[in-house]
């Protein structure tokens, strides 16, 4: 047994004394154990005599007898609250009726605490709960009977309603309703003409015409209620909604106070080792059952069942579509059946990891939520009701709550499938092996490094196209767009809603359409083919020369972004004060001064995350490649058969995996840009001024 505390703490942390003399003693002895100049052997035999001799301490004895009153007293409370129950009315409804119950049996509780208050912190609290409650309750009940009684007046008006005063109020509504109706089309009618003489703006028409429908609505409602049936109705309406939600309020208020106490009650037990919290480790729920908190356990029962009905059968490979679980992650199929598919086996053994990863997680949670009420039950916390626990999920847990959909939904349509690929590119998945595939360790990653084999060996040609590609297109379209901010902002420009429509148009128009108007201007006999060899007296094809394809992908692309960036930039300068323009060209500063030293900063301050991001889309930017010319113009003695002269490494996986059915070097490929594509973002956003003042 462990080491028992001379004082306990309650969940703010202040300290007491114990009332349990029997484990005050103990903590006495435990504390003179740990004092080096101590008898220890005198002190360890007068330990184990006290706890042998337990049942015949003196306070031991007293709990005895208080828990022994208790029964006796509760089952005489039972026999009470039926007999006083059968006393009631039979016109109170359910819930005034638990309250009066609820009443009678405080006060009893009460009486019967008071003279055992000071025996242990259990009976100091049920007392202080009860004088709570008989404090509390006869307002709520009294309010409730103000507001029955108040509904019984209203019903005794409604039933005495003068049934000539009635009909006299109707025709009088209807009346004033027609009138209105015709008010309200003057006044629509009157609103109209001033528009249409420019009087006023359209906003303001229909500011106008809302409001004169919602005053014509509110005294038509108005009106309605004189008649007397009517008023005394919506009375009872609002009596009755004040009845429910008053009570409800009352009675939360009462739970808070309740909680309040909970938090500044101790409690004592008579252990010093969170053991339930290990021995319940395995069934989340039994721990929560045992601490006496059954709201948790009702929730954490779902987590075991998840645990023993899905997680842990489908990892063994129960309920699989083919896959074997866990076991079919390693073998992939081997000696399977014909149907059977090795890429299969490896998703439902990637799917059985994550299933055991959430059921460890809840493993983890219920545990943690366990040792942490059992360790505060040793130190002198009481622990927390459902209501309790209920709020502080609602406060505290609400971000975590909210965020679980979305966290799974990540886990199994976001990682499943990168983790999918990234075993994949330890296979050897190719057309030869389509169904039926093997683990072959790093040798994909092995012919990337290398330049070797089939796809391996025109890699590191297409990577360094991929960085020149990515380079000088993002930087053209962060240069035009950037220009054309800095030209449609000049205060000298006339037409600047014109001129900022077209520079947008790049980006409102859907980009495949320009694309393919290009692919086509490009082709042979097309019109930008036609007109450069009208200027150059030559034939020159484009789309079949690498180093003219290469360029005009590039200003292709430099035109389509530029739009982005033009719009980020406009954004900017925008917010810019004109002051420190001024103030720079007082001091004698240049427009160029002015631009390098106040626009380029500030505009670079606020958008480079996002230049950034147009780096890194540019590099993975698949449809520009594609659409224009298929990654062509083909060079077989460069490139084999498997990639174009102006292929990016996005469009060669595409060709790779889905055209070709090289999957597993496909995937090595997408490990290997994915891992540089997130240090380049990372070097990128961290070397960003807005990142390194912690604006990000």
């Amino acid at each position: 047994m462990g080491k028992f505390n001379r004082y306990l703490y309650d969940e703010i942390g202040r300290e007491y004394e114990r009332k349990n003399l029997y484990l005050a003693e103990l903590a006495e002895i435990d504390e003179l154990l740990h004092n080096r100049d101590k008898d220890k052997t005198h002190l360890r035999k007068k330990r184990r005599e006290l706890i042998t001799g337990r049942d015949k301490h003196p306070y031991i004895v007293q709990l005895k007898e208080l828990s022994r009153r208790e029964r006796e007293f509760k089952n005489r409370l039972k026999s009470e609250v039926n007999s006083f129950s059968r006393t009631l009315s039979g016109e109170l409804d359910r819930n005034e009726r638990k309250l009066k119950l609820r009443l009678f049996s405080s006060e009893r509780t009460a009486d019967f605490y008071r003279d055992h208050k000071d025996i242990s912190y259990d009976a100091e609290f049920d007392y202080r709960k009860a004088e709570l409650e008989r404090t509390q309750l006869p307002g709520i009940l009294d309010n409730i009977k103000k507001i029955k009684d108040e509904l019984i007046e209203l019903e005794n008006l409604k039933r005495a309603a003068d049934p000539s005063q009635e009909a006299l109020k109707k025709s009088e509504y209807e009346s004033f309703k027609v009138t209105q109706k015709k008010t309200v089309k003057e006044e629509i009618a009157r609103i109209k003409m001033l528009r249409k003489e420019g009087t006023i703006s359209r906003k303001a028409e229909a500011n106008l015409i809302r409001e004169a429908k919602q005053k014509s609505k509110n005294s038509v409602k108005l009106k309605e209620l004189e008649i007397p049936t009517k008023g005394i109705a919506d009375q009872l309406k609002s009596k009755n909604i004040e009845l429910r939600n008053s009570t409800k309020q009352s009675l939360k208020i009462l739970k808070s106070d309740i909680a309040d106490l909970r938090k500044v009650t101790p409690v004592e037990v008579e252990k010093t080792k969170p053991i339930i919290s290990y021995a319940t480790v395995l069934l989340p729920g039994l721990g929560q059952a045992l601490n006496g908190q059954l709201g948790k356990m009702a929730v954490m029962i779902f987590g075991s069942l998840f645990i023993y009905l899905i997680a842990i059968p489908y990892a063994l490979g129960f309920g699989n579509y083919q896959g074997e679980g866990v076991a079919g992650l390693i073998s992939l199929a081997e000696g399977g059946a014909r149907i059977d598919k090795s890429l299969i086996f490896m998703i439902e053994g990637v799917v059985s990891i994550f299933l055991l990863l959430l059921a460890a997680l809840v493993v983890y949670i219920s545990f943690s939520d366990v040792y942490r009420v059992e360790t505060g039950k040793i130190k002198g916390v009481r622990p927390k009701t459902w209501f309790e626990n209920k709020k502080s999920l609602l406060e505290e847990g609400f971000p975590y709550v909210t965020s679980l959909p979305a966290m799974i939904i990540i886990l199994f349509i976001v990682l499943v499938p990168v983790i999918t690929t990234f075993l994949l590119s330890f296979t050897n998945m190719d057309p030869q092996h389509q169904s039926k595939f093997s683990w072959v360790g790093i040798q994909n990653y092995r012919l990337i490094a290398l330049g070797e084999g089939l796809a391996g060996s025109v890699f590191w040609l297409i990577l360094v196209w991929t960085l020149i590609w990515t380079f000088a297109a993002t930087t053209l379209a962060i240069l035009i767009g950037f220009f054309m901010a800095l030209l449609v902002n000049n205060e000298r420009v006339k037409g600047k809603r014109f001129f900022r429509t077209i520079y947008i148009l790049p980006w409102a128009v859907p980009a495949f359409i320009t694309i393919m108007y290009f692919s086509i201007m490009t082709a042979p006999g097309g019109s930008i083919t036609e007109i450069l060899a009208g200027i150059f007296n030559t034939r020159i094809e484009i789309k079949n020369n690498t180093f003219l394809t290469r360029t005009a992908l590039i200003l292709i692309q430099g035109w389509l972004g530029s739009a982005y960036v033009f719009l980020l930039t406009t954004g900017v300068l925008q917010s810019i004060p004109s002051d420190l323009y001024e103030a720079a060209e007082i001091d004698g500063a240049t427009a160029w001064d002015r631009m390098i030293r106040i626009t380029v900063p500030l505009v670079l301050f606020q958008i480079s995350p996002l230049l950034v991001t147009q780096y890194t889309f540019n590099f993975n930017n698949f449809s520009v490649i594609f659409l224009f010319n298929e990654g062509g113009p083909f060079n077989p003695q460069l490139y084999g058969n498997l990639a174009g002269s102006s292929d990016l490494l996005i469009s060669y996986i595409y060709k790779l995996a889905m055209m070709n059915q090289y999957q597993a070097i496909g995937a090595a490929i997408t490990i290997f840009i994915s891992l540089g594509l997130m240090v380049f973002a990372y070097l990128g956003f961290r070397n960003s001024k807005g990142f390194k003042e912690g604006r990000l």
